[in-house]
C-alpha cells in the first residue's frame, strides 16, 4: 500500500480460499481494498488473474504475487512507461532464494526474447491485452509456465514489450522453499519490508551489489588462461545442446507436470 502512485485499486482473489483470508483482508480499512474469492480452488494463479482481469476497472493491470513484495516506486515507474506508449512493462526484480546464496536480477536479460521468464510480479500492462491473446492459460494445458506463455503470445500479437531498468520488486520464490504454502512463514517477507522501509537508497545499493558480483566475474574471466578460454568454449557448447535437450523434453513431456512437481514441494496438493 505504501506506492508513491495511490491512485488504484487492490483486488485481492482468493483462489477458492477456506482458511481466515477474507476477515484478514475486509479488516484493511482502505476503500481501495477489494476481496473476491473464486468458488473452487483452480491450483494455480491463472484462475485469479483472469478474475482479477474481469473484474479490473482500471486501464493498467500489475501482478503482485501473494507472497512477493513491490518497491514504493514500482507502480509509478511501470505506469510511465505504459503513458509513453508501451504495451507491457516490466522492470527488474530481486530473487531472494532459499538458501544463504547472493540475490540475483531477473529477468537476467533486458531485451524480451520468447521463452523469456519474467516473474508476473516484474510486470504492468494496458488491460485489453490478455482478452485480445486468449487470456492467461492452466499450467496443465501447457509445458511452460503461464506467465512464459502469455508474454510470448503478447509479442507474436505485435504489442510491445518495454524493459524499464529499475528494481521495483522483490520475489521469494516458493519452489525453493519446501512446504511453504503449508506453513505460510512470513519472517522473510517482514525483514525485507522493514529493510525496504529504512535502508538508505535501498535501489541503488542492490543494484550495485548485483552488477558488482558480474564485473568481478568478467574480470577473472579476462584474467583466465588459454586452457581456460579452451575450457569455456566447451562448456558453451555443452550448454546448448542442454538447452537443445531441455527444450526437447519441454516439448514433449506430459503438459503440467514440472508446475505439479513445483506444487508438491511447496506443500500443496495437485
Amino acid at each position: 500500500m505504501e506506492q508513491t502512485f495511490s491512485n488504484f485499486e487492490l483486488l485481492v482473489i482468493g483462489d477458492g480460499c477456506t482458511d481466515d483470508s477474507e476477515s484478514v483482508v475486509k479488516a484493511i480499512p482502505d476503500s481501495r481494498v477489494r476481496w473476491i474469492n473464486l468458488p473452487t480452488n483452480t491450483k494455480h494463479q491463472s484462475g485469479p488473474n483472469n478474475e482479477g482481469l474481469r473484474q479490473a476497472r482500471g486501464e493498467f493491470i500489475a501482478y503482485l504475487g501473494h507472497d512477493d513484495l513491490w518497491l514504493p516506486h514500482h507502480l509509478s515507474s511501470l505506469l510511465e512507461a505504459l503513458q509513453f506508449g508501451a504495451d507491457l512493462a516490466y522492470a527488474w526484480t530481486m530473487i531472494v532464494r532459499g538458501d544463504d546464496s547472493p540475490q540475483i536480477l531477473v529477468p537476467y536479460r533486458p531485451t524480451y526474447r520468447p521463452g523469456l521468464w519474467i516473474p508476473p510480479t516484474s510486470i504492468a500492462h494496458r488491460r485489453k491485452i490478455p482478452a485480445q491473446v486468449g487470456n492467461w492459460r492452466h499450467y496443465r494445458d501447457l509445458r511452460v509456465d503461464p506467465e512464459v506463455d502469455l508474454l510470448q503470445r503478447v509479442f507474436d500479437a505485435g504489442y510491445s514489450l518495454t524493459f524499464l531498468p529499475r528494481l521495483t520488486a522483490i520475489k521469494f520464490p516458493a519452489a525453493q522453499r519446501r512446504n511453504v504454502y503449508k506453513d505460510r512463514p512470513s519472517h522473510e517477507q517482514a525483514a525485507w519490508l522493514k529493510r525496504i522501509q529504512q535502508e538508505r537508497d535501498f535501489e541503488a545499493v542492490h543494484l550495485r551489489n548485483a552488477f558488482s558480483v558480474k564485473i568481478d566475474k568478467r574480470k577473472i574471466e579476462e584474467d583466465r588462461s588459454y586452457s581456460n578460454s579452451l575450457l569455456r568454449f566447451a562448456r558453451r557448447k555443452y550448454q546448448r545442446l542442454a538447452r537443445s535437450v531441455q527444450k526437447r523434453v519441454h516439448q514433449y513431456s506430459p503438459r503440467g507436470k514440472t508446475i505439479e512437481a513445483r506444487r508438491r514441494y511447496k506443500g500443496l496438493e495437485n
